[in-house]
């Protein structure tokens, strides 16, 4: 069965102690300064943010039909059965087309390596082979953040929803979000007060770019399309890159 993280933000106290335990599995240096750091980066795989008085939590959202592995080109990603969307170091030519296409803006890119990669969370992806809970969820203290079959996890979060209808938002997000997702949040206010999109579409996104293709009458068009595309994406990345630039 195809393993999940649930996020309970109602639950979560803002320790980091998920944080700590993903810069160790990862082996990242963690110290108060990255602590301090809200945004994900290529040494900060998740990150603790805090709004008001609810906390949030930032990682990758591991899409049932991931468009960073749609748009990859030499096949750098892909979707597990497990789960988990896992990354090769040693297919990735740096074209950086992940961190355009990410609808959750999460890879992110070694600028200050001779030799970068791309970062992202994997879910723990050799841990759930061999049988164990991610490092993050072993680490709660509180079980803010839990893991199992995802089939389990989605039956926990409606029980919990309809048990204390007054404690939660009563949605599930990541249940729809582009298709769903590995990485389910509950929380106690709309999602968008707790820094996650909410605008985003109820289908995959690789299929939709396939429909729009799928729409074009002939090759001149679909070359039209995909240059334009091509443009809109190198324009993009050369956004990424000045971002991710600034924040160093």
């Amino acid at each position: 069965m195809s393993k999940a993280i649930l996020y309970d933000s109602t639950m979560c106290i803002g320790c980091k102690a998920c944080e700590g335990a993903c810069a160790e599995r990862w082996h990242l240096p963690y110290d108060d300064k990255v602590a301090s750091e809200t945004r994900l980066s290529a040494h900060k795989l998740t990150a603790i943010q805090t709004f008001g008085e609810h906390f949030s939590r930032r990682l990758c959202m591991h899409c049932a039909e991931p468009t960073c592995a749609s748009v990859c080109p030499v096949g750098a990603l892909h979707k597990t059965s497990l789960g988990p969307v896992v990354y090769d170091a040693e297919k990735c030519m740096g074209c950086r087309y992940c961190m355009t296409a990410c609808p959750f803006q999460v890879p992110a890119y070694e600028w200050n390596s001779r030799l970068p990669k791309v970062r992202k969370c994997d879910m723990c992806y050799d841990r759930q082979r061999a049988g164990k809970v991610t490092a993050c969820a072993e680490a709660c203290p509180t079980g803010a953040t839990t893991c199992g079959d995802r089939d389990a996890l989605v039956a926990e979060a409606r029980r919990r929803l309809a048990e204390k209808p007054g404690s939660y938002y009563q949605r599930i997000y990541g249940l729809q979000e582009v298709g769903g997702t590995s990485v389910l949040y509950l929380s106690a206010v709309p999602f968008e007060q707790i820094g996650l999109r909410t605008n985003l579409p109820q289908q995959p996104l690789p299929q939709l770019t396939w429909r729009v293709l799928e729409a074009v009458p002939d090759v001149v068009s679909v070359g039209s399309v995909l240059l334009g595309g091509i443009w809109w994406i190198t324009n993009r990345r050369d956004e990424v890159a000045r971002a991710e630039g600034g924040k160093r």
